[in-house]
Order: C-alpha cells, then sequence, then structure tokens
C-alpha cells in the first residue's frame, strides 16, 4: 500500500507561495558568519537588507497582483507561521550573539560594533515588521509574541501608539510619525522619539480614565512593556556582563532608527483634508506611500502596501491588496532605497517634495493654502 503524501497538492501550492517570504530565514547564517569570522563579513547583514533586495527589485520589477482578501484562515497557515516562529528565532540569535561575541577574542570593539548595528538592521526591518502584523491579530498568542519582539528593542510603546494613536489620527497633527512636508528626518526623528512615547502613555491613560482609574492601574500594558524590557536588559547583563548591555543598546537604538525611517517614508506630507471644528475626512488609500517592488515586500512581509493596510488594519499580510497609481500614490522605489534617501534631506527634498505638490493638486486643487499643513504641529495636550 502506498503511503499517503504528507501535503496534498494544494497544501504544496501553498507554501510554494508562501516561500519567498520566508527568505528572512537566510540571513540568520550572515550573523553568525560574521561573529565567527570578523572583518568585513560583519557588515554582510546591512549590506543583504539594504542592498541586496534593492537589487532583486530592479530585476524582479514589480507585483501588482492581489489575492483574494476573502481568503480563509486555513489557508494562510505558511504565511503566519514565519511570522509567528521569528520572535523565539530572534530571541535565541540576539542573546545567543551577546553570550559568544562578548567572550570571542578574535573580534575587535569595533567588529563588534559592526555586528550588533547589523543585528540591528535585522531586528528592526524583520522583528519589528513582524511585530507590528502579530499586534494587529486578534489571538492573545500572536500579540504575545509581537510584545516580545519590541521588548527586544525596548520600544514597547509602539503597541499602544500605533493601535491607538497612528491609526486614528494618520494624516493629522495629531499622529506624530506623520512627517510633515519638508520635515527633513534629522528633524522627525528626534520630535518622534519623544512624543510617540508620550502620545501612546496619554492613550493609555485616557483609556482608563474613561473607566475610572488612574493610570497606576494594574491594566495598564505599561507595566507590562516595563517589565518586559527590564527582562531583556537583565539578561543581556547575565549573558554579557556591562558589555553585553553596551551591544544590546546598540542593536536596540539601530532597530529603532530603522522603524522611524519607514514612518517617515509611508506618509511623508500626506495629510487629511480638515473639515473644521477639530474634524478630519476619514482615512482614504491615497493618504499613504505605496510601493509594488517586489522583492522588498517579500522582505517587509507587504508593508509596502500600506494603504490597504490602513484601511484594513487587521487584514494578515498575504492578502493586502496593492492599488493602482489613480487611487494611491507611489514611491519611485522600494522602502530599502527610500529610506537610505530619506537620510540625505536635500536629496529627499528633491525627489519627493514634487510628488507631494502633485499629490495635492491631484486630490485637493480646492485647498490654496497649505501652510497649517506644512506645520509639525505637537499633538494637543491631553
Amino acid at each position: 500500500m502506498m503511503a499517503r503524501p504528507m501535503l496534498s497538492s494544494s497544501q504544496v501550492a501553498r507554501l510554494r507561495n508562501a516561500l519567498p517570504f520566508w527568505m528572512t530565514l537566510l540571513l540568520l547564517p550572515l550573523a553568525l558568519i560574521g561573529a565567527g569570522y570578523g572583518g568585513w563579513t560583519v557588515l554582510l547583514l546591512p549590506l543583504a537588507t539594504w542592498y541586496l533586495f534593492s537589487i532583486l527589485d530592479a530585476f524582479l520589477g514589480l507585483n501588482t497582483e492581489n489575492a483574494d482578501p476573502e481568503t480563509g484562515e486555513e489557508h494562510l497557515f505558511w504565511y503566519k507561521m514565519i511570522t509567528l516562529i521569528w520572535a523565539p528565532i530572534q530571541f535565541t540569535l540576539l542573546f545567543g550573539m551577546i553570550w559568544y561575541v562578548t567572550r570571542a577574542e578574535h573580534l575587535s570593539g569595533l567588529e563588534k560594533f559592526g555586528l550588533f548595528f547589523g543585528m540591528g538592521v535585522i531586528t528592526g526591518s524583520v522583528g519589528i515588521v513582524y511585530s507590528h502584523e502579530l499586534l494587529h491579530q486578534k489571538s492573545r498568542v500572536e500579540r504575545w509574541m509581537g510584545d516580545l519582539l519590541l521588548a527586544m528593542v525596548l520600544y514597547s510603546h509602539f503597541r499602544s501608539e500605533h493601535l491607538l494613536v497612528h491609526h486614528r489620527h494618520v494624516g493629522t497633527p495629531r499622529d506624530p510619525v506623520t512627517a510633515r512636508y519638508n520635515e527633513g528626518f534629522h528633524r522627525f526623528y528626534p520630535r518622534v522619539l519623544k512624543e510617540c512615547w508620550h502620545s501612546a502613555f496619554r492613550a493609555e491613560k485616557e483609556m482608563l480614565a474613561r473607566k475610572g482609574r488612574p493610570w497606576t492601574d494594574a491594566a495598564n500594558p505599561f507595566w507590562r512593556y516595563w517589565a518586559l524590557q527590564l527582562l531583556m536588559l537583565g539578561l543581556a547583563l547575565a549573558l554579557g556582563g556591562l558589555q553585553g548591555v553596551l551591544l544590546f543598546l546598540v542593536q536596540a537604538g539601530v532597530a529603532i532608527w530603522q522603524l522611524e525611517l519607514t514612518n517617515y517614508v509611508e506618509h511623508y506630507g500626506l495629510t487629511r483634508k480638515h473639515l473644521g471644528d477639530g474634524r478630519y475626512e476619514h482615512v482614504q488609500p491615497h493618504h499613504s506611500w505605496n510601493a509594488a517592488q517586489k522583492a522588498s515586500n517579500w522582505f517587509l512581509i507587504n508593508l509596502q502596501r500600506h494603504s490597504d493596510h490602513h484601511y484594513k488594519p487587521s487584514r494578515r499580510f498575504p492578502l493586502l491588496q496593492t492599488y493602482p497609481e489613480a487611487q494611491a500614490p507611489q514611491l519611485p522605489y522600494g522602502y530599502p532605497i527610500m529610506t537610505m534617501i530619506a537620510m540625505i534631506p536635500p536629496l529627499w527634498r528633491r525627489m519627493m517634495n514634487p510628488r507631494v505638490r502633485a499629490w495635492r493638486k491631484a486630490y485637493y486643487p480646492e485647498i490654496e493654502d497649505w501652510k497649517p499643513y506644512n506645520k509639525a504641529l505637537n499633538p494637543p495636550p491631553a
């Protein structure tokens, strides 16, 4: 009697379709090579994430196909698995590297810094992106995986800020991470580091106040955030001493920088129309920058289909829809290249400001005075 195949033909097809999103696992050996050999190999991680996927984009082109958004959960197993397994994989890699590198006599201080700079590129470009996917799901297990990933980069408040502030107020002055027109990244970055923490804490405090509870109530998720972050720092100290903590902080800082670079690109200069009395129009597809580059969408699990994410925040990444340029603004390149350009404000403005002005003429020809929309306003006080 012939043995039944482990997977049916339809299951094999689903696995094959999901495999490109598993390419991030190929980055793991690069970290081990850098730790083992040192020298120029410590640069393999940033070179692969920033440049390899950009080169692949140039060769593979765009993906404008859309999956059926009504596809059932039972057909998404292999897509869900890559996000679920990443937290334990990243945890093992990060703390294993701290233990090994702090004892590696063949690595200089500069090589160790370069290696954990690359680790930060991974924990930011992959870890935080995957946490973003997980935090939008209903499953408690998935949300916990998202919390663990954020704690590994000391940015746990991103959960509250993203869910309670960004999605509600994107494209308005109440959203810190909507980059204003002509606001360079080097002004944007210190502003959001401060404002995002405060806006996240304020949002949780206001939710508790509506229930008649103080911010010190145990239901405030910031207690969980702080506990998880202290646990991560304590583990780094136990495994690598003060040097381990320093290397942990290097990767966390790089990861946060990677996240905020992406935030900067996603909504730069795109604002919702003010309707008066503090009200704004509903979020539309044209309020997010999109990119259809195939390889970088594999790497970022379709984060570049950003308009649809704001339309259906809980929609899993393989089902996110892409929009034609007539419906949503498109970036000239994928996020990896655009984030590198964002680090050079004159080049960024030369590339993006004309696109923002064209966007304004296309969608809001009736608005003559854009000055109020250009200002990097602080969120109003609670």
